[in-house]
């Protein structure tokens, strides 16, 4: 019987973990190493899936709260931005990029990412709004469109395929700068979103959770070596994590942008 109670009282432990949907690039492990550690790590269960399946994940309730794509927010019945954190950057992202083999007024074809929203969003307001271009866009299904980034066609690529891409296209727009050099704010590309309000005691320790990694971008580094780029460089220079002001008033424009397109 105690062995029967022991189980119940696990399950009954399960059931009350939040559900936190998690993307699994190289950009979310320095927010991810702390989520992966005591104290929070009994609290919770981490759902990995791409960002653009995060969203009806969040919707049909699979999860509770979860990395979200912020051109996927205007989707949402209701929402709450939780805590000070985010993927973001204050320029130069380096891992979300127009890839070509041809300059940008020669390209005739897109293929769009198939994981991202909030990069297929900003790259179409680009080359609707500044860029002036009108390539007949594609969006891709598989991992397979990358070998169709050549001649006159061109891909839109993100997270760690696009640090490979780098070493294969011989032109590349990077999302993040441009969108910096036009409206001078950061970007930011997903932040931890729920459709119900989370314990505050909760969100405090998430965001020490979140924070933690940010103290450890060596260890975290070199417990995977990535020879492709200089990945401290990467979290440190390119990557912007604190979702501070400034960010959130980029957020606000943004979503209004592509809320007018």
């Amino acid at each position: 019987m105690k062995g029967l109670a022991y189980l119940c009282i696990a399950k009954i432990a399960q059931l009350d973990k939040i559900k936190v949907g998690i993307v699994n690039y190289r950009n979310t492990r320095p927010l991810l190493y702390g989520l992966q550690r005591a104290p929070i790590k009994d609290k919770i269960e981490l759902i990995g899936d791409y960002p653009s399946h995060l969203v009806p994940m969040l919707i049909s309730g699979e999860i509770d709260l979860g990395l979200i794509p912020v051109a996927a927010i205007n989707q949402l019945p209701h929402y709450h931005i939780n805590g000070n954190f985010c993927i973001g950057a204050e320029g130069e992202i380096a891992s979300v990029a127009l890839f070509s083999e041809v300059p940008m007024e020669e390209i005739e074809t897109v293929l769009l990412d198939y994981q991202s929203m909030s990069s297929v969003a900003l790259l179409k307001w680009l080359m609707k709004d500044f860029w002036g271009i009108s390539p007949r866009m594609v969006q891709a299904t598989d991992e397979n469109y990358r070998q169709e980034i050549k001649g006159t066609t061109a891909g839109l690529v993100i997270g760690d395929r696009a640090l490979e891409q780098r070493k294969l296209s011989s032109y590349i727009y990077d999302l993040g700068s441009e969108w910096k050099a036009i409206t001078g704010l950061p970007f930011v590309f997903a932040a931890w979103v729920s459709l119900k309000p989370l314990p505050e005691d909760f969100i405090k320790e998430f965001d020490a959770a979140n924070a933690m990694g940010l103290d450890h971008i060596n260890e975290i580094v070199e417990a995977d070596p990535y020879p492709l780029y200089d990945m401290v460089k990467y979290y440190k220079l390119h990557l912007s994590y604190h979702l501070d002001e400034k960010k959130r008033k980029a957020m606000e424009k943004f979503l209004s942008l592509i809320a007018e397109s």
